[in-house]
Formats: C-alpha cells, sequence, structure tokens
C-alpha cells in the first residue's frame, strides 16, 4: 500500500497523465537533475493577511468606523444654523423651516459649536475633525450606505476595511483583519457594506451579533464540542496538504483558498476571540465608563480588538432616520453613543492607542432644513444627500477643526465640498496609503477604492 496521498485523490487527467506519460517521464530524469523536479517541503503558500508596510508613513495603524446608520441630522448636532432658527416656522426654498430644538455651545479651547445632545462627546472635540460639507449621490438608505462603505453606486466592489486589509494586512493572525460589529440584524444594504467583492474573501468582514448575550452565541460554532484542538489541527492540515496536492496539477482554485483560510482562522480564533470578546476581563470602572448598553458593549469590544491588533473594526449604530418627532428620538438615539464613544476617545488617549488609531463618525447622507410634511404635530426632517457632516479624531488627524460649511439653511455643501471618495482617500492616506495606487486588477481592469476620483483632505491631516 502507498503512502502517498496524491496516489489516493487522482482525477480523470491525472490518472491518464501518469500512465500514459510514464516513460516520458523516465527519459526525462536522464537529462535533468530529478531534485528540481521535487516540490519544497519547506515552502509554505503565502499569507494574505500577514502585515504589509505602508505605502509612505502614515500615523494610523487602525481604523474604527462608527457607523450611523439612518442619516443623523447634521443641523442638530455638528452643523448650527443661527439663521435656520431665527426662520423657524416661515417658508423658505423647499418647505416650512424648522429651526433645531437643540442649543449649541462652544466646546474646548477650539470653541468648536456642538449640540446639547452630546453633553460628553463634546469634551473631545479638539481632537475632532468635523466636515461640515460632505454630500452623496442618491438620497436613499440602502444606496447610499453601501456607498459610502463600497465607494460604488452600481456594482458590487469590495468594502472599505476589505480594501484596507487587502493593502496592509493585519497584526493580529488569530482575529480577522476586519471585524464589523453590529446589533441585531443586517444593515441597510446587507453584507455588501463588509464584503469583499472581487477581492479574495479572505479580505472579507467578519460580521458579529453582539446582542448574543454569550461569546459562543456571538460567534456561532467557535468551539467544536465533538472533536479536541489536537485533532482539529490534523484535519485542516490534512484538507491543507490535499489542496497543495492538486494545486501542483491543476490552477489554484481561489474559491477552496478562501475556504480553507477561513478554517485556518476560525481555528485559531477559538482561544484569541474567546479573550477579545470576553468583557468580564474588564475592570469594572472600565464597563461603567462605557455603559452596560448594547452600544457601550460594541464600542468597548472595538478598542479591545484594535488593541489586540486587527486592523479595521466598524461599529454599526442606526435608529438615525428621525422623519418624525425629531425632538425626542434624535436625543434618545445620541445619548446611546454620547458616553460609550467619549470613554472610546479617552480610553484611547489614556493608553496611547488615539495616534495610531483613526476613528470615525458619520452616516450615508443628511436631512433637510425644512419639516418632513408627513412629521404632522411632531415633525422630524426628510434625506438629504446635498449636506450633511462627519468627523475624524486621533491616528493623525488634526483635532480642533471644521473643514468646509453647508449654506445659512444647513442644506447644501457650499464651501469646500466633500463627496464620498474624498472621504475614503482621506482614511487611506491617514494609513498610508495612496488611493490611487492601492489597486486589484479585475476583469482586465485595475480597480480602486475611490473608483477614478478622490482628493485626499490635505487641511486637516497633520
Amino acid at each position: 500500500m502507498s503512502d502517498n496521498p496524491a496516489d489516493y485523490f487522482l482525477t480523470r487527467r491525472q490518472w491518464l497523465n501518469r500512465f500514459g506519460m510514464g516513460l516520458g517521464a523516465l527519459s526525462l530524469t536522464s537529462l535533468v537533475n530529478p531534485q528540481h523536479l521535487i516540490a519544497d517541503p519547506a515552502t509554505k503558500p503565502v499569507n494574505p493577511l500577514a502585515p504589509k508596510p505602508p505605502m509612505f508613513p502614515g500615523k494610523a495603524k487602525a481604523v474604527i468606523h462608527i457607523f450611523a446608520q439612518g442619516a443623523p441630522s447634521h443641523i442638530d448636532t455638528w452643523d448650527p444654523k443661527p439663521e435656520l432658527t431665527r426662520m423657524d416656522g416661515r417658508a423658505i426654498d423647499g418647505g416650512i423651516a424648522m429651526g433645531s430644538p437643540f442649543t449649541f455651545t462652544p466646546r474646548g479651547k477650539s470653541g468648536i459649536p456642538v449640540s446639547e445632545v452630546f453633553a460628553k462627546l463634546g469634551d473631545h472635540v479638539d481632537d475632532m475633525a468635523i466636515i461640515r460639507s460632505m454630500h452623496t449621490d442618491i438620497p436613499a438608505h440602502e444606496v447610499a450606505t453601501v456607498f459610502m462603505n463600497t465607494g460604488s453606486l452600481r456594482i458590487v466592489k469590495p468594502s472599505m476595511g476589505s480594501w484596507v486589509v487587502y493593502g496592509l494586512g493585519t497584526e493580529n493572525q488569530n482575529l480577522p483583519g476586519f471585524i464589523a460589529l453590529r446589533n441585531g440584524g443586517l444593515p441597510s444594504g446587507g453584507s455588501t457594506n463588509y464584503g469583499a467583492g472581487f477581492l479574495p474573501g479572505v479580505f472579507q468582514g467578519t460580521s458579529i451579533n453582539m446582542q448574543s448575550p454569550t461569546v459562543q452565541q456571538m460567534i456561532q460554532n467557535i468551539q467544536n464540542q465533538y472533536v479536541m484542538r489536537g485533532e482539529q489541527r490534523r484535519q485542516i492540515d490534512l484538507v491543507r496538504q490535499l489542496d497543495d496536492l492538486q494545486s501542483r496539477n491543476l490552477q489554484r482554485d481561489a474559491e477552496l483558498e478562501t475556504r480553507l483560510q477561513s478554517y485556518e482562522i476560525a481555528f485559531k480564533m477559538q482561544t484569541e476571540a474567546t479573550d477579545a470578546f470576553d468583557l468580564n476581563k474588564e475592570p469594572a470602572d472600565q464597563r461603567a465608563a462605557y455603559g452596560n448598553t448594547p452600544t457601550g458593549k460594541q464600542l468597548l469590544v472595538a478598542r479591545r480588538l484594535v488593541e489586540r491588533g486587527v486592523r479595521f473594526v466598524q461599529v454599526w449604530h442606526d435608529g438615525w432616520d428621525h422623519h418624525q418627532d425629531l425632538h425626542d428620538k434624535l436625543a434618545k438615539k445620541a445619548h446611546e453613543i454620547d458616553q460609550p464613544l467619549a470613554a472610546l476617545l479617552a480610553d484611547l488617549k489614556q493608553r496611547g492607542m488615539l495616534d495610531s488609531t483613526l476613528v470615525v463618525w458619520g452616516g450615508e447622507f443628511g436631512r433637510k432644513p425644512t419639516k418632513d410634511r408627513n412629521g404632522y404635530d411632531t415633525p422630524g426632517r426628510d434625506h438629504n444627500s446635498r449636506g450633511f457632516s462627519t468627523w475624524l479624531a486621533g491616528g493623525g488627524i488634526k483635532g480642533g477643526v471644521i473643514h468646509g460649511a453647508t449654506d445659512q439653511f444647513g442644506a447644501e455643501a457650499v464651501k469646500d465640498p466633500v463627496d464620498v471618495h474624498d472621504l475614503h482617500a482621506t482614511i487611506l492616506a491617514s494609513l498610508g496609503m495612496d488611493h490611487k495606487k492601492l489597486t486589484y486588477r479585475f476583469n482586465g481592469r485595475d480597480f480602486r477604492l475611490t473608483d477614478v476620483a478622490g482628493n485626499v483632505i490635505t487641511p486637516i491631516i497633520a
């Protein structure tokens, strides 16, 4: 009996080749060194997740992207409009003016005005670059959400997190390089928001439902109840060996390679992920600072993941779609994130991690300065793609600055407008990557996150 696994796993073509070409192979060995025909057993496949150097020095080593899905009203959070308040209830272009029901107060040494709904987050305004001139193409949640995350309106393309891990790899080989933390169901636009598109699947985001009470439920099947770790390791090694045997004779199968990489990461995660997601290992005062809430747990886990070398962490915070009762609903939603996000910024700074961690907050578009006609006696605001706000902090970003402006009512970006591709280019630049050179060839064309557009917002780069 042969001890060579290749003797038991032959395609029909391989069988014919072995027996039909055998005499020719014998003749060949008399002409060349037989050792050159044997694969080097020490040769290992290249790990696509291995850390890679940036294209140029970048201060950020990791990203925490807090996605406020639903489109927060910039007029009521980061972009005060006194003239709109003065015109409240009067007819303006587009409808009846709705002044913000919230008070704005100058905060920090920079004196940037911040809405009362962010009472604690306002303490960190000197670390933020607030972009008041964002704009996007289509004010529809699903389309705009996917566009903000992938830079594409038409075809399915890789998400921003996938591009980042493709370009830089990740520091921790026992955890995925890109992790998306959500509270419940899929976001608007589905898993495309953290998918790898046409990039190899190993770069896609690992989506984790933080509503589950235990790590084993958050990451299903993280532990094998039937096979011990040693046996699991042998099984994975066998599958890898069989794949290598096939690859020597046939073209490598990208889908199979992705699945094997997934097996490998899942095996390694059994210990590392259990530790990273176990918040009981945090001191009680630290847990209290973030708050014992779903959002607080998300952000504390985000810090723990970045601390362990995960390259890109996305935190989904939905529920910002306020067509009615904006006064109460926006205040409630802001309250959910105010303390936890303030705690995250303070925690990162205290640990010396804010300089190397880029924190981004924002939604898919903004809201109109007029009353939504469906709001009745408790009005809200309708969608607005022509102007909204996003802020960045840490990771080589200037703090205490405002970039761009909307008009007197907040309806449209009029000064230094910033589109989605510009934002993506800036995030990549903070990580030391040139958005024009980070490309992947697919279907005969070099694609990039920023398509054929995008300019780095240099005034906010430190």
